[in-house]
């Protein structure tokens, strides 16, 4: 399965990039998944994905949940919780 990951504000600043291509492993089936799957790469992916415990993610730019099945070719994006005034 392919997916296009997106990274957003801080994760992104802190990650050094901001969009990748990536082929999962057929075992990575969630956003939950995912995330822990990509936390494993280095200590600062770890950091930034696994240690933070505010990061939202959305699925072809609507908010799903870390239990949500990931479609083959979906933008996914993780980002920090946004906030407004």
């Amino acid at each position: 399965m392919k997916i296009q990951l997106k990274l957003f504000a801080s994760l992104r600043e802190a990650l050094g990039q901001s969009i990748e291509d990536i082929e999962l492993p057929e075992q990575i089936q969630t956003m939950q998944e995912l995330k822990d799957w990509l936390g494993q790469r280095n200590e600062r992916w770890h950091r930034v994905l696994i240690e933070s415990k505010n990061i939202r993610v959305a699925m072809d730019q609507e908010m799903v949940e870390w239990n949500s099945i990931i479609k083959n070719n979906a933008e996914v994006a993780f980002f920090p919780p946004v906030t407004g005034g």
